[in-house]
């Protein structure tokens, strides 16, 4: 039963890393800017209706259909006041912020399992990606 114990070990450093996580000082900003976009319904509709204008376009590209130069049109101008609104601009920031911080953490205990202990940082900024990597390093 060795394995229920190196299992609680790592759960309980993975709870101290969640807690490091919410401690950054940059997670307040992030909470907020998510919780605003949760709260407006209109901003949200018109994200889940972009979305789905995205989705209907790549659909008719995948199956080799062509796109109008309306629909195209359409939906440039549906994203563009997307972007150009405060509360969803600072919710797609947001997620690209939370998506790094998961990336990041995801790449270093990923280059900790390939590599059998904790990478060195030079191996973290930029070296070899491993055996079956093709991205020239």
């Amino acid at each position: 039963m060795q394995t229920a114990i190196e299992e609680t070990a790592v759960i309980s450093k993975t709870k101290e890393l969640c807690h490091a996580i919410l401690e950054q000082p940059n997670m307040p900003s992030i909470r907020q800017r998510v919780d605003a976009f949760m709260g407006d319904e209109e901003t949200r509709a018109r994200y889940d209706a972009l979305m789905n204008k995205g989705q209907a376009l790549e659909q008719k590209q995948q199956l080799s259909l062509p796109l109008s130069g309306e629909e195209i049109t359409d939906f440039e101008q549906h994203r563009e006041a997307l972007l150009n609104n405060p509360v969803a601009r600072g919710f797609l920031d947001a997620q690209e912020e939370l998506h790094q911080v998961q990336e990041s953490i995801q790449h270093y205990v990923s280059k900790t399992l390939e590599l059998g202990r904790v990478p060195t940082d030079e191996e973290m900024s930029g070296g070899s990606c491993g055996h079956s990597c093709s991205c020239g390093h």
